[in-house]
């Protein structure tokens, strides 16, 4: 289904943009197109396909480069004390913050 002028007017509103006749109309194109290309998308029969992590791999064989999960930095006994030094309120080893919830 199409999008209306109406509906780019709702968007742009939503968005916080300011468009002007001609872009919205300009808007309003790219839009519809952009949406028939995710209908011919949706319309392919993706069934029995696996999901590749990179185009690459539909190609040729690409290593995942990952590192090794270890801990490469040490706790100071007093490397709490020193990243707090900084904060305005400290209590009980804990950043305080102000209460912006009510």
């Amino acid at each position: 289904m199409p999008l209306s002028r109406d509906d780019v007017k709702r968007i742009a509103h939503l968005a916080r943009l300011e468009l002007k006749d001609d872009e919205q109309a300009a808007m309003l194109g790219q839009l519809n197109g952009f949406f028939r290309i995710v209908e011919q998308m949706s319309a392919v029969d993706t069934r029995g396909v696996e999901p590749l992590y990179t185009p690459l791999s539909a190609v040729q064989a690409v290593a995942l480069r990952l590192r090794e999960d270890i801990v490469t930095e040490t706790d100071a006994p007093d490397a709490r004390q020193r990243n707090q030094a900084s904060a305005p309120v400290v209590e009980d080893g804990l950043f305080l913050v102000p209460r912006v919830v009510e």
